[in-house]
């Protein structure tokens, strides 16, 4: 079977009053009037999550980046519109600068319900943002093969889109304080290795038999295959800025999932490493983002992410060719050069010493950068 890799992105935006900076509860009414005022296909792809200040816009199957670029861009414009009819705007970022998760309402909906009931107060404060890209797989122990590879890939990716240096109103001191929030939910962060698709299943099996969880949705990990789509689903990401930045990190997660199925097909395999190794990474890229070190675990030596990212940027090269993505892989450099997110925030957060409403209006601009 010939794989065709196709993709799907999913971002969580937020809703804000561009008066008072804060989150609003507003998605009921956005959802509403977009069934008047949206294209069909938009209109299908904006969907509420459990705060009602979080809306979530998520990509059909696209054959390919640039086909997912068209799409984030419409479904952009469109949630653009809709915010606008009501006085509001939407920004792309892991985290409020300061809005306090304890004022947030919660969607009616027995799923959330659900999950506030099993987790309290650490369901309540999940106010996060996150980017999830799906890389369409077919053929299931494929799937797993290359789930159990791409995990030491994770961290990397992670620091490109970091973008919640804020939290309650505090600069946390880290470039993704997004990372660590999640942390507090059960089932999350870098998953174990699996012998095969049987192994997987016996894991899921279990925990939906000991009651632990009712269907694989629950399982909340930085990468894992989706529970009803043949995908393998990335979801360390914060919510990236800007629409360029999104769309280079889903291509280099893509042209990551060909590369190594490229060299299955050869009976070759990317390292295989422990979660705990690939964790004390994953720590790296949230503290410090593209501005820090990373472990080469080959060399057992730290590195500066930078070189790391040029070496990733060429061990993924041929299969970048493969999927004419080279212009949206090409904007990782500039990241890597100027910074992601986190660090525009900070900067402008500095220069206005210490004004996060500045921050927030920063980002209701740069949120639509490209998108006009």
């Amino acid at each position: 079977m010939k794989e065709k890799f196709t993709l799907g992105i999913e971002e969580e935006f937020q809703i804000v009053d561009p008066a008072t900076r804060e989150l609003r509860s507003h998605v009921s009414q956005m959802l509403a009037d977009g069934k008047m005022m949206l294209q069909e296909h938009i209109k299908e792809g904006i969907k509420p999550e459990m705060h009602k200040s979080v809306v979530e816009i998520g990509t059909g199957i696209c054959a390919n980046i640039d086909e997912a670029r068209q799409s984030v861009l419409e479904l952009r414009q469109g949630l653009h519109q809709l915010a606008s009819k009501s006085g509001l705007r939407i920004v792309g970022a892991g985290t409020h600068p300061f809005s306090d998760w304890r004022a947030q309402e919660i969607m009616e909906h027995e799923r959330y319900k659900m999950i506030v009931d099993e987790m309290g107060d650490i369901a309540r404060a999940n106010l996060i943002f996150g980017l999830h890209v799906h890389v369409g797989i077919e053929d299931r122990e494929t799937a797993i093969a290359l789930m159990n590879q791409m995990r030491y890939f994770l961290p990397h990716i992670l620091a490109l889109s970091t973008s919640s240096p804020f939290w309650l109103g505090r600069n946390t001191g880290l470039k993704s304080v997004r990372a660590t929030i999640f942390k507090r939910f059960p089932r999350t962060g870098i998953p174990d290795y699996f012998n095969s698709w049987a192994d997987f299943e016996n894991f899921i099996n279990t925990l939906i038999k000991t009651g632990c969880i009712d269907n694989g949705k629950k399982i909340w990990w930085d990468i894992r295959p989706h529970a009803f789509f043949n995908t393998i689903e990335v979801r360390i990401c914060d919510l990236p800025t800007r629409l360029d930045e999104t769309i280079a990190i889903a291509a280099l997660i893509q042209a990551t999932a060909v590369t190594l199925y490229n060299l299955r097909k050869q009976n070759l395999s990317f390292n295989i490493y422990r979660p705990t190794l690939v964790e004390e990474n994953k720590w790296r890229a949230a503290r410090y983002g593209v501005r820090g070190k990373m472990i080469d675990f080959g060399k057992q030596e730290e590195v500066d992410y930078r070189e790391l990212m040029y070496e990733y940027i060429r061990f993924v090269d041929e299969a970048v060719d493969e999927l004419g993505s080279r212009h949206a892989i090409n904007y990782i450099h500039q990241i890597l050069q100027e910074g992601t997110s986190a660090d525009r925030q900070l900067a402008v957060y500095e220069k206005t010493g210490g004004d996060l409403k500045a921050v927030v209006d920063y980002l209701i601009k740069d949120t639509m950068e490209g998108c006009q």
